[in-house]
């Protein structure tokens, strides 16, 4: 087994060359932010991901959650990891200091999270189900209901959760049927909900149920859908817990991975009505808690970047070790076999580009959130915007391809689930599933993200990397120009597929849909090769300076160079498919499958 080390050095350098780290903590609020603090920031959180998560994420795996009688129990070490993850003051550190966070750029919280979710996804998805919960009750909240809810749980002593889909209603949130009846100065919730991460358990004293529920005279669809506060165990006046409150966790779900994480099946009404309280304006439900799921999309574009990492230095791990043939390179084990070398770079070089992405966006937020003036932040929320989707749609599609050669590293023992390589593959899998699937992120990315406003957040984008590809053309270092050249050819052909879906979106909507999840990919594919490159640029400019440490920077320039050879030259293709693929997709009858 491994241990994972969390990649500082590479955080770092992604963190100022492509978030503008120094700019970021340059902006009103963070000015007591610098880049010594973040350094001393993330080097004690990758203590405590090495140290404390990652030796208990096998007994997660392993022995799982467990449910009786409604009583819900984490693996063992889970409580005794949480109450420490709570004590340092790791839980809120993304919070608002309004309420017990530390407030500091997303940026920084971003690198931290993504630590949390290489040493122990499971684990990481209270916190970040909690902190979602968080979002929404200080966006749309009433000051009670802050006051009253918000500092217990930014500290930890409460978690919270999200409570949307019902077993007929998944995608679909049209159908839901629970319901909120007014009684008082409170609301009576009745229904069923199922898939409700960490829904139940024992590692806090209380939970925070975010319910979507019909009142009595709503409208139909999801126009008529309200949100409701429902506490397991009602809070009083003086802040004290009162009486559980009317609802259950029936049963835990039976996954193909994430077991350290209980997805719990919800009963709320059984004697009458759980008490809940209404969050935001009546039949507002669902874009309150959308103020939930960007939160939380973002970050499960962060769980397939750690899951990842996570399974490449796994994978890394066994082929420094694993002796086994000869190999045409001259090492001793299997890292020496240039299929072996090819599978590991491909991830290495992926996951920098993940990263990218995900701190790129991160540094946009900041900006969004905390720029001076309104039209510096405009188009920095217009880029978060366009970008959630593909971070969260691209890099958990990643995931599944980087966890899976995690396991063809370690061959036959790789199917073995006492290496633990075949963990990634199955925590992973959930990634492209959870807070819209990646056909959900594809269609909102062509439609609300592109067609909608005419492409002008993607071209202004487009041609902003095609400026910096143009640029790289004349490096003097060759690989940069060589990444830069492959770079300008994957952009035109983004820029080609955005122009088709433009002109073909309001006649072809099925055509475009068909294309949509390629283009996604293509989408994630060129701006994850544009920040890549970037990376290399900064690189080879520390190196001709005499900067820094010369392996690491080289070893940046010659990462970028395989993702331009293997990763960015499928960009063609891609757009091709998006243009041309539409009516073979559809060309079959449903009774021709």
């Amino acid at each position: 087994m491994s241990t994972y080390s969390a990649p500082l050095r590479d955080m770092l350098f992604t963190m100022k060359e492509v978030g503008g780290l120094e700019a970021v903590c340059a902006l009103p609020g963070f000015e007591e932010c610098s880049a010594d603090l973040v350094e001393s920031i993330l080097e004690e959180a990758g203590k405590f991901a090495a140290g404390v998560l990652d030796p208990i994420n096998r007994a997660g795996d392993t022995q799982g959650a467990r449910w009786k009688d409604g009583v819900v129990n984490a693996a063992d070490g889970f409580k005794e990891a949480y109450q420490s993850f709570c004590d340092t003051g790791w839980n809120g550190m993304p919070a608002s200091v309004e309420f017990g966070g530390q407030g500091l750029p997303t940026l920084v919280s971003t690198a931290v999270l993504e630590m949390w979710k290489s040493s122990n996804h499971a684990f990481s998805l209270c916190q970040m189900l909690t902190l979602g919960a968080v979002e929404a009750i200080a966006h749309h909240g009433s000051e009670a209901l802050k006051q009253r809810f918000l500092p217990n749980m930014v500290s930890g002593r409460w978690t919270g959760t999200m409570n949307i889909t019902e077993p007929q209603a998944g995608s679909d949130l049209s159908v839901i049927r629970s319901r909120a009846v007014p009684q008082g100065d409170h609301y009576r919730v009745s229904g069923n909900k199922i898939f409700i991460t960490w829904g139940e358990h024992d590692l806090a004293e209380n939970i925070i149920h975010l319910v979507l529920a019909r009142l009595p005279d709503a409208p139909a669809g999801v126009k008529g859908l309200s949100l409701f506060l429902c506490p397991k165990f009602l809070v009083n006046e003086d802040g004290s817990l009162g009486e559980r409150n009317d609802l259950l966790c029936t049963s835990l779900e039976h996954k193909l991975g994430i077991h350290g994480s209980p997805t719990a099946s919800m009963s709320f009404g059984e004697q009458g009505g759980a008490i809940g309280y209404l969050v935001g304006e009546p039949n507002q439900g669902l874009a309150c808690m959308f103020t939930m799921m960007n939160h939380a999309r973002l970050n499960v574009g962060l769980e397939g970047l750690g899951v990842s990492e996570r399974a490449y230095q796994h994978a890394r791990a066994y082929a420094l070790e694993r002796v086994q043939g000869r190999t045409a390179t001259g090492s001793k084990t299997i890292i020496g076999h240039p299929d072996v070398r090819r599978m590991l770079m491909d991830g290495k070089a992926r996951i920098e580009a993940m990263r990218a992405l995900a701190y790129f966006c991160a540094a946009q937020m900041d900006r969004a959130h905390a720029a001076t003036h309104p039209a510096d932040r405009a188009p920095s929320q217009a880029l978060v915007e366009l970008l959630t989707p593909i971070v969260k749609g691209w890099l958990t599609d990643n995931a599944l391809f980087i966890a899976s050669d995690g396991v063809q590293v370690h061959g036959g023992m790789g199917f073995v689930e006492e290496t633990g390589a075949a963990q990634y593959l199955r925590d992973a899998r959930i990634t492209t599933i959870y807070e819209g699937t990646t056909a959900i992120q594809a269609n909102d990315l062509i439609g609300r993200k592109i067609a909608r406003e005419g492409g002008k957040t993607v071209k202004t984008l487009i041609a902003r990397m095609d400026a910096d590809a143009r640029r790289l053309l004349d490096s003097r270092e060759a690989a940069v120009a060589q990444t830069g050249a492959a770079l300008h050819t994957g952009v035109a052909a983004l820029d080609a597929a955005v122009d088709w879906l433009l002109a073909h979106s309001a006649e072809a909507g099925a055509q475009c849909a068909a294309g949509s999840v390629p283009f996604l990919r293509l989408a994630g594919t060129v701006v994850g090769g544009w920040l890549s490159a970037r990376l290399a640029d900064a690189a080879a400019a520390q190196l001709a300076a005499g900067e820094g440490d010369a392996a690491f920077l080289r070893a940046k320039v010659a990462t970028a160079r395989h993702y331009a050879a293997h990763v960015l030259v499928s960009a063609p293709m891609l757009r091709d498919v998006v243009v041309h693929g539409g009516d073979t997709t559809l060309a079959l009858a449903d009774e021709q499958f």
